[in-house]
């Protein structure tokens, strides 16, 4: 019997391939990050465009993200029965036409339609950048490529924010979606540069198996997302409906829950039956895959999490315009940039189960410090070096996490790994946004309410302007204090609100960065059950060959 050594990266074949089509599927990854970071730039400019309020706009990053989770697992049935080229250049087109329709859309409802189909294009497109990256490069190669792919991501959204900001204030929001439509015909030319790949019309589309996942994904993303505006359990005004009171946010998430574990069944019976599954189970079959798919969803929840915790507040709680939100986080997004190309030179010293230790462990650090140091001021450079740490740990292990899922599959799976990938991201990333907010929002109402049950007068003042029961919320002293002096409120007492309301919000950020850290340490564990054998070695245990498939015992 002979074992596989070369499933880990940094494996070598000894060819080396050209690096022109590693540009087109960079490209591809580029377009849908550059769309996807640019809302949120664009969003003041879009409420005045349309006339409608922020919560609107904001509808359509929520548009894109739950088309991507919820239909990429179906995508990757597409990649492999039409083959990955033939997917990449039908759903660029898409994506490209959805653009069209963003730059000019005359509405609203046409923006959250041209993000919608954004979304459907991206949940093909993200399993077709893996299958590619698998036909066209293999070893060391392929492991620099996923790295570039990484970088792709994070540099599409620095570009997206200096880009889309400086184009915001001088000219308008809709040119920097314009810049896709040029940029996705470049990719479209580009693509008859990619190495032709075949379909399997054997592959089945399993129907039922879509409507899981996505039913699924959908009332897990939208019920995280609404547990801070309908309520952690009594529910708020603002939710849509109660249930016997309670709010109908967790209940999503439950019934959510439910409804992947009865997609999980379904799939195992689908391919015990020898039919073709949604996801195929073989690509989470180790206990390492499994741990990699663990610490993927750890990281990436993480990074939502810090990324929703900064700009909120800058933007909010500083009052700073989105290009200087762009200028405080580039430290953190650069160094995930250049981390994500340059860890593979890592791969021959270090092994994947040493280097998830070491990323976690500074990931751990950087919170810890920024817990320690964040004062009133993101642009500090202590603060800096906190994002630069939490950016080196995050960008190596994005860039590993999903080398040992694309190495340990035989390459006929890579679209069920990269639809793997864009489901635990695009689920991770809600997870850890809404998790993070209501978290916060929390920890402040406990700190005020804490703060003025010393102060009995000064909290009857408060309610007449703010709903300290349901609507306590992070606004900036500047916002308080004019609030206040309009329905003149002594000198004094003004005073001491803002006061509270300053240290309240900076406790409540120092406690939430605590418990990410708490959570980074926790993700120590499944980043030890990584392969611990660096490329070429024999391992200790090797794993036992994976059963074939029916259908290539059928072939066989």
């Amino acid at each position: 019997m002979t074992t596989k050594t070369d499933a880990l990266p940094g494996s070598q074949t000894g060819q080396r391939e050209s690096w022109v089509p590693m540009i087109v599927i960079a490209l591809g990854q580029s377009i849908m990050s550059f769309n996807v970071a640019s809302l949120p730039v664009a969003l003041s400019g879009m409420v005045n465009s349309f006339n409608v309020p922020p919560t609107t706009v904001a509808t359509g990053i929520v548009m894109y993200s739950l088309a991507v989770a919820g239909f990429v697992m179906l995508g990757a049935k597409l990649n492999q029965r039409f083959g990955a080229v033939v997917i990449f250049r039908a759903v660029v087109i898409l994506f490209g036409g959805a653009q069209v329709l963003m730059t000019f859309s005359p509405t609203a409802n046409l923006m959250l339609t041209a993000q919608l189909l954004s979304g459907l294009a991206g949940a093909a497109l993200v399993p077709s950048l893996v299958a590619l990256i698998a036909n066209e490069y293999h070893g060391e190669q392929q492991a620099a490529a996923l790295g570039a792919l990484g970088s792709a991501r994070a540099g599409a959204g620095v570009l997206a924010f200096v880009i889309g900001g400086v184009l915001g204030t001088h000219i308008g929001w809709r040119p920097a979606f314009g810049i896709l439509i040029a940029v996705s015909a470049l990719v479209f030319l580009l693509s008859f540069k990619l190495k032709p790949a075949k379909g399997r019309p054997e592959v089945q589309i399993d129907l039922v198996g879509v409507l899981l996942t996505a039913a699924a994904i959908i009332l897990i993303s939208f019920g995280f997302n609404n547990l801070n505006r309908w309520g952690l359990g009594l529910a708020r005004p603002a939710a849509p409906f109660d249930l016997f009171g309670m709010s109908p946010a967790p209940f999503m998430i439950v019934v959510g829950i439910v409804l992947l574990q009865a997609f999980m069944v379904w799939t195992r019976r689908r391919a015990a039956a020898g039919k073709t599954p949604l996801l195929a189970l073989e690509v989470i079959g180790s206990a390492s895959e499994r741990a990699a798919v663990y610490a993927m969803f750890a990281v990436t929840a993480l990074e939502g999490a810090l990324n929703f915790s900064v700009p909120l507040y800058i933007q909010i709680i500083q009052g700073r315009s989105p290009i200087e939100t762009a200028i405080a986080m580039m430290p953190f997004n650069l160094t995930v940039f250049f981390t994500a190309m340059l860890i593979i030179k890592l791969y021959r010293k270090l092994t994947p189960r040493q280097i998830g230790r070491y990323g976690f462990t500074l990931c751990t650090v950087a919170l810890l410090w920024l817990a320690w140091v964040v004062r009133n001021d993101w642009g500090a450079p202590v603060v800096m070096i906190g994002l630069i740490l939490f950016g080196i740990g995050q960008g190596s292990l994005v860039t590993l996490l999903f080398n040992v899922l694309v190495t340990a599959s035989p390459k006929e799976l890579a679209g069920d790994v990269g639809s793997l990938r864009g489901t635990t991201n695009n689920l991770a990333a809600a997870v850890g946004t809404a998790v993070s907010g209501a978290l916060l929002v929390g920890l402040l109402s406990a700190f005020i309410l804490g703060s003025l049950a010393q102060h009995p007068e000064l909290k009857a003042e408060l309610q007449s302007q703010i709903d300290l029961d349901n609507n306590i919320t992070f606004i900036s002293n500047e916002r308080l204090q004019t609030a206040l002096e309009r329905n003149n409120i002594p000198p004094a007492k003004i005073k001491e609100a803002v006061r509270i309301n300053e240290e309240a919000r900076l406790r409540a950020l120092k406690i939430g960065l605590l418990i990410m850290a708490a959570l980074s340490l926790l993700a120590i564990f499944p980043a030890g059950r990584l392969p611990d054998y660096k490329p070429g070695e024999i391992p200790a245990n090797p794993p036992p060959p994976k059963p074939k498939r029916e259908d290539e015992l059928k072939g066989a």
